[in-house]
């Protein structure tokens, strides 16, 4: 069960058959998650750091508590709290974390590539919990996860990425995760928030009833309101007619078709409620399988190659 990275900054780094073993192990060390006592002594002794300079649930409620699962000590820094609030810089808090001496740093935060800077002046292992719009990794294995537990395979999957790809760290990681492992995926969007040149990367279709046609699964995205700065589209209503995924819309894709969103949902926005609570949605199932990613990523990591214990 060797992995040969340091650090997990993102996909594309990645071998396909990398990204195969940490979903195996997340698949394995998952059922410790339905224990009646959901702990192991895996990382014992080993202290994690989380430093989260953007607003999250998920994403660091799971990493938490796949730390605490590893039995790890763990810290986490809402920066809104910490000296960053002061002016302190990004490697002065970092070095200031590294003179405690941690064992791994979490990071999430607006910019674009700040896990690479950490992982080139850090001693500890650095993990990317979302960099600006670039990437997202552990939220793709969760969502590649998921979609193997339910399709029993990627490959040969038609997958439509659906909504604000323009600003989506999401997209990018899912793109990268769902190519390299034989799936086919299709990109939607309004033209004002598709990124100049992702073309090269997969098709892009401008029409949702045309790109969701016979679709595996579909994957909404978020709207990202707070990273906008001007008029991306005329209105909410707009967006909804236009790139909302609605009942009818879910009937063009296959019958067996999935359902997924990374949250947080613009409810009646990119996702009608009656699709993200209907029968096809795995929204929850991703939110649980996002505990058991995080914990392999922790554990393939910090814990060698050692099995975990029972």
């Amino acid at each position: 069960m060797s992995f040969p990275h340091r650090h997990l900054l993102g996909i594309e780094p990645l071998a396909a058959s990398e990204i195969q073993t940490i979903l195996d192990t997340a698949l394995a060390l998952r059922e410790i998650l339905d224990r009646p006592i959901k702990k192991v002594p895996a990382l014992r002794g080993k202290t994690v750091v989380n430093l989260f300079y953007e607003a999250s649930t998920r994403t660091r409620s799971s990493f938490e508590i796949a730390e605490k699962a590893l039995s790890a000590d763990s810290v986490s820094i809402a920066t809104t709290a910490s000296s960053a609030q002061k002016g302190e810089t990004l490697l002065d808090t970092a070095r200031n974390l590294e003179a405690m001496n941690p064992d791994m740093i979490v990071i999430r935060h607006a910019a674009a590539g700040a896990p690479h800077f950490l992982a080139r002046h850090c001693r500890s292992a650095i993990v990317n919990a979302g960099d600006g719009a670039h990437e997202h990794p552990t939220q793709a294995l969760l969502d590649a996860l998921t979609l193997r537990q339910r399709k029993r395979r990627l490959a040969g999957l038609r997958v439509a990425i659906v909504g604000d790809l323009l600003h989506s760290r999401v997209c990018r990681s899912n793109l990268w995760l769902l190519s390299k492992l034989g799936a086919e995926v299709v990109l939607c969007g309004p033209p004002t928030l598709v990124p100049p040149g992702i073309e090269a990367l997969a098709p892009v279709s401008y029409d949702l009833d045309e790109a969701v046609t016979g679709c595996d699964a579909i994957m909404m995205l978020r709207v990202q309101r707070e990273r906008m700065s001007g008029g991306y589209y005329p209105s909410d209503r707009e967006y909804r007619r236009c790139f909302g995924l609605t009942e009818a819309r879910v009937k063009r894709a296959k019958r067996d078709v999935l359902i997924l969103h990374p949250g947080p949902m613009n409810r009646g926005v990119e996702i009608d409620s009656e699709v993200a609570d209907g029968p096809y949605s795995v929204i929850l199932e991703q939110v649980t399988n996002g505990v058991a990613i995080r914990m392999a990523v922790l554990y393939m990591l910090l814990g060698g190659g050692q099995e975990p214990a029972a």
